[in-house]
């Protein structure tokens, strides 16, 4: 007959989502027990669920490890064990001795008296007891890894499949701003703005079809992962004398192997198509800018530059300055409020900027941020070894080639437009599209220095 603790086993120790013995259990906020694998493979995103299986009450993402259960597993799990190697027919057929010494180069089991035969002499042994827990953390371990892989594979697919949509939404305002602009310049532009939207169309689209390629790379790749990951479950839930004499070297290089390559989310870019004549048409209305009011700051990060609660937290969770470095910000000493006014800055030696115009109100605050109202600026951030550009007012995300020189501002004042343009390519960055205002306005420039 069983004992008794190994009765108890099948209803307490018994996982709710796989119906087996518990592997790794950890325990929920609302009290109940489940396989660790178990909790992360009923989740799509391979994360612990919102709320219990069994009872549905939130689980708050909050587990810990059931150390009464699984000091309870290991015992039954030894029980049975001590059973297998006890049976008449697992003893040593030579020596009629529980085999209790395990050989790691041969994978078997042995009693202590054919560990020091001359066949086996020279051979790691170690006590099964040692062996088990070895070979367990090795499983978990690699189980841990995976999940780790899974969980990053799958933000980056959700991350993909919002950029697919967004990028489909930016060549849209994309077309639409460009339309504009060109109404704007000249009415009789028509061939060629419908060229210059074609080209820019068809890359999009181009770009599109890479990001789905992408989005199916990344799915495939997640399927791997969690099919490596539930081998390794299904191994860890067999029993201890499995778990010894088979040879699991091929199961942990085919985990290791599927962790690599892993594909990496794209990061597309329109191409700078020139805009044929804008820049003589911007040059008729140029003005010398004089930047006065210059503020320096030594910070660590300026609230100026801190564009994290403003932009897609989906795709820039990190944008930020964290070094410590010099914040300049300065304003044109004269302002606008009627006219047209274009002029000019070379921004090649700087990596963090930002220009435009801004009215007084937004100047007289005492943190100026970019997320506010009274700002319309292009901003440039550097991230690591790329850039990002950006507008506010509000912010917006660009995925357009970073201008490697001059940028130049065009201020319509009677039209309600702010436009930006890359000088050396003649290619229009963004148009803002105010409507009627009555604002005054100012030319605006600001870096930071690291």
């Amino acid at each position: 007959m069983e004992s008794d603790i190994l009765q108890a086993s099948q209803k307490i120790l018994k996982c709710f989502i796989c119906l087996g013995i518990f592997t790794d259990p950890v325990l929920l906020r609302c009290g109940h027990t489940f396989c660790r694998a178990c909790l992360f493979l009923i989740s799509e995103n391979i994360q612990i669920p919102a709320y219990c299986p069994m009872c549905r009450q939130p689980s708050q993402w909050e587990f810990r490890t059931d150390i009464t259960m699984k000091k309870l597993v290991s015992i039954v799990k030894k029980e049975r064990f001590m059973k297998y190697l006890s049976s008449e027919e697992h003893k040593c057929v030579t020596h009629k001795e529980r085999k209790m010494i395990f050989c790691d180069e041969n994978r078997v089991l042995l009693c202590q008296l054919c560990s020091d035969s001359q066949e086996h002499r020279g051979h790691r042994h170690c006590p099964t007891e040692v062996a088990i827990g070895e070979q367990m953390e090795k499983i978990l371990k690699q189980m841990e890894s995976l999940r780790k892989k899974i969980q990053e594979q799958q933000e980056n697919l959700e991350a993909e499949r919002r950029m697919a949509t967004k990028w489909v939404g930016y060549v849209t305002v994309r077309e639409q701003m460009i339309r504009m602009a060109y109404r704007k310049l000249h009415p009789a532009l028509d061939e060629e703005e419908n060229q210059h939207i074609k080209c820019m169309k068809n890359e999009g689209n181009t770009i599109l079809e890479e990001l789905r390629k992408s989005e199916a790379m990344m799915a495939h790749k997640k399927s791997q992962l969690i099919e490596a990951y539930q081998e390794l479950m299904t191994m860890s839930q067999k029993p201890y004398e499995v778990l010894l004499l088979q040879d699991l070297d091929d199961m942990f290089r085919r985990s290791e192997l599927v962790q690599l390559g892993m594909p990496q989310r794209m990061k597309p870019k329109l191409s700078a198509h020139p805009n044929t004549g804008l820049t003589a048409r911007f040059n008729f209305f140029q003005v010398r800018i004089f930047f006065q009011n210059l503020i320096i700051f030594n910070c660590k990060m300026s609230r100026f530059f801190d564009i994290r609660r403003f932009s897609f937290k989906s795709h820039h969770q990190n944008t930020s300055l964290d070094s410590v470095g010099y914040y300049r910000a300065s304003w044109g000493a004269k302002s606008f409020r009627t006219g047209k006014h274009y002029w000019e800055l070379d921004l090649k030696d700087y990596e963090n900027w930002a220009v435009g115009v801004c009215n007084n109100a937004w100047l007289r605050r005492r943190n100026q941020e970019i997320g506010l109202d009274g700002a319309f600026l292009l901003v440039c951030l550097k991230e690591g070894d790329r850039y990002s550009l950006l507008t506010t007012c509000p912010v917006f995300y660009h995925y357009i080639e970073k201008p490697t020189g001059r940028v130049g501002v065009f201020l319509d004042c009677e039209g309600g437009c702010v436009s930006f343009l890359d000088v050396a390519k003649s290619s229009l960055i963004y148009s803002y599209y105010l409507g009627t205002s009555h604002c005054i306005f100012r030319p605006f420039f600001s870096t930071v220095y690291t």
